[in-house]
């Protein structure tokens, strides 16, 4: 008798547990179908034209005080376009379906932690462009951001020497952040 009332009781206990896996799993089933609703992978969509396949990517102007700002931002995006495969990086107009063109219109470089002698060991740049992409046969503005902020912090070393050379690494690696953002933005309409 005890040992019957131990089976009944195991196969119910048995039934309660595949009954409660069967329903998370069906509930995990779902709501990764709704969660999935909307999405897809980066790169994948884009507002682009098919026909666009060669891209001239015009040298960015400098409106800052920086120095060769618009030099470390424009050799990004060109790293950023041939990294990414999807256009082919022209070297004159007349042979490119579209053209990328900006100008650096700010840029900041502003010190936000300081250790206990008061001297700066994060800093933030800021930098800001007006970029367009255009096609080249009818200048039909297919991207346009007027005001492309972009900020990143980085720390200082605050031992002595080397800090022009680290801002200017900084700043590079800024540029190259820059324009893989606004390389993504181009291409996924954002």
């Amino acid at each position: 008798m005890i040992l019957r009332k131990r089976a009944n009781l195991k196969v119910r206990t048995l039934r309660a547990t595949l009954e409660r896996t069967t329903a998370a799993l069906l509930l995990v089933a779902l709501s990764g179908g709704l969660w999935g609703c909307g999405y897809a992978l980066v790169g994948r969509g884009t507002n682009i034209p098919d026909d666009i396949h060669n891209i001239y990517l015009s040298p960015f102007t400098n409106q800052t005080q920086r120095q060769q700002l618009d030099q470390f931002v424009t050799e990004a995006i060109a790293n950023e376009l041939v990294k990414r495969r999807r256009f082919d990086v022209v070297g004159e107009l007349s042979k490119a379906d579209a053209n990328i063109s900006g100008e650096v219109v700010s840029f900041g470089l502003t010190p936000i932690t300081f250790d206990d002698q008061g001297r700066a060991t994060e800093y933030e740049i800021s930098i800001t462009a007006r970029v367009v992409f255009k096609r080249t046969d009818n200048d039909q503005v297919l991207w346009k951001n007027d005001h492309y902020l972009f900020r990143e912090t980085y720390e200082a070393d605050t031992g002595v020497g080397g800090f022009l050379a680290q801002e200017e690494d900084a700043i590079r690696g800024a540029a190259k952040r820059f324009a893989e953002t606004m390389v993504s933005d181009l291409l996924e309409g954002f």
